[in-house]
């Protein structure tokens, strides 16, 4: 990973949930010093600026579409990001992905798997992200990424990019969940998915979570993405996102657990998400996505 050139791409969507101020998350994230951060540990970065994305239209916001909140934006926002990940990947570049909201998941993962076999997803969230339109309680899309990705879903999503499923449940590790709706539990029992929730954080710590999800995938699985929701820490610590949950992981695990998959040398591909400067303390939150960035290539104290 660390010989590789760093490619920044930004996907400024707002349109996978209901809150505005998502979408300007890649740049108040490039505003907190992302570039010059990863430079200073001594890589190579590329930013690729921001993907297309369509317009916003204030009073069309929100339009169900299928019975899905902006279905027709996401489609195209995921087929343009799944293009351009997937080009940097061909040029063995690393793609760092920057969210707007979790729905950008989709076309970045899209892009990613074209390039694998047998892609492996850490999932590092408060959410499961793992329903489907009749069972979700909102119609939010953010809430169903990781489904479509598994490959249920409305069409126009599920088959972004070609291939599907762009990963197999056994290939899929969730790290940090404490909110799950009804229809994602039975999932991840029925399909029998890795799940460490924060009970189990607390119960082994995160250094055991992070070897036993590596342990986990590391034989399976020829490339390992790693899916980071900054509403996976405590609210606390990332007051700046749209769906906070109380009782999330700290500071210093987080840290401590992006050094970890730094060091194992296995991550492949990485979203940062749902960073809101709307809703945030002096950007603050994207403070801390560059943070757990610097962590996450290779950054340390001495």
């Amino acid at each position: 990973m660390t010989n590789k050139v760093i490619d920044i791409i930004g996907a400024p969507s707002t349109f996978g949930q209901r809150k505005l101020g998502v979408n300007f998350g890649p740049d108040a994230i490039r505003y907190a010093g992302l570039v010059s951060r990863i430079k200073a540990i001594g890589l190579s970065v590329n930013d690729k600026g921001n993907i297309e994305v369509p317009f916003l239209d204030i009073e069309k916001f929100n339009s169900e579409q299928k019975g899905l909140r902006n279905l027709n934006e996401i489609a195209t926002v995921s087929s343009n990001l799944c293009k351009s990940v997937s080009e940097s990947i061909s040029e063995n570049h690393f793609p760092l992905i920057l969210g707007g909201d979790h729905s950008i998941a989709i076309g970045s993962i899209s892009g990613v798997s074209q390039h694998y076999n047998n892609l492996g997803i850490i999932w590092y969230d408060a959410h499961g992200d793992l329903n489907v339109p009749e069972e979700s309680p909102s119609g939010n899309i953010h809430g169903m990424p990781l489904r479509i990705l598994a490959g249920d879903g409305d069409p126009s999503l599920v088959e972004i990019g070609g291939d599907n499923p762009k990963v197999k449940a056994e290939n899929i590790v969730l790290i940090g969940m404490r909110d799950l709706d009804i229809g994602e539990k039975k999932y991840i029992k029925e399909n029998n998915i890795k799940t460490f929730t924060m009970a189990d954080v607390d119960r082994i710590g995160i250094n055991q979570v992070i070897e036993e999800s590596l342990s986990y995938l590391k034989d399976k699985t020829d490339g390992i993405h790693l899916s980071l929701d900054v509403d996976g820490l405590d609210p606390v610590e990332t007051p700046g996102t749209g769906t906070r949950v109380l009782g999330g992981l700290t500071y210093r695990e987080s840290h401590f657990a992006l050094e970890l998959l730094h060091s194992s040398n296995l991550i492949t591909s990485m979203d940062v998400v749902e960073v809101n400067p709307l809703i945030d303390q002096n950007n603050h939150t994207a403070e801390q996505a560059v943070s757990l960035v610097g962590s996450f290539f290779g950054e340390t104290l001495l």
